[in-house]
């Protein structure tokens, strides 16, 4: 089981490096592109699933802050929520305005509150 929880680490920071580095590779063209809005979609089924594996297993390694995730979901959301809407604004040749960066910082954010909290 631990090997399959830390294959899920890998593949959530996998995940959000795609939606971050996404963000600072295509900063200057304001496109939404296909990684970032991959990576976003990975961070929620990987977080996802990583919190139902850690709070099934019962030991002082894998506790569950509540808050914590319920704070990281809502980010996340937000983060696919922005990637999905500036995507197919993109492919509509249209503008997708502050939306990359509302995925990108998002992502930061959803970071420092990982890594802070």
């Amino acid at each position: 089981m631990d090997f399959v929880y830390n294959l899920l680490v890998a593949l959530h920071l996998l995940g959000m490096a795609a939606v971050v580095g996404g963000w600072i590779a295509v900063r200057s063209g304001r496109t939404v592109t296909a990684p970032i809005v991959w990576g976003a979609r990975a961070q929620i089924i990987t977080g996802l699933v990583l919190v139902g594996i850690a709070s099934a297993i019962k030991d002082d390694s894998h506790e569950v802050n509540n808050a914590k995730i319920a704070v990281k979901l809502v980010i996340a959301l937000g983060v696919v929520a922005a990637a999905e809407i500036g995507a197919a604004r993109a492919r509509k040749g249209r503008d997708t305005g502050p939306l990359l960066d509302v995925a990108g910082g998002g992502a930061v954010a959803n970071v420092l509150v990982a890594a802070l909290w």
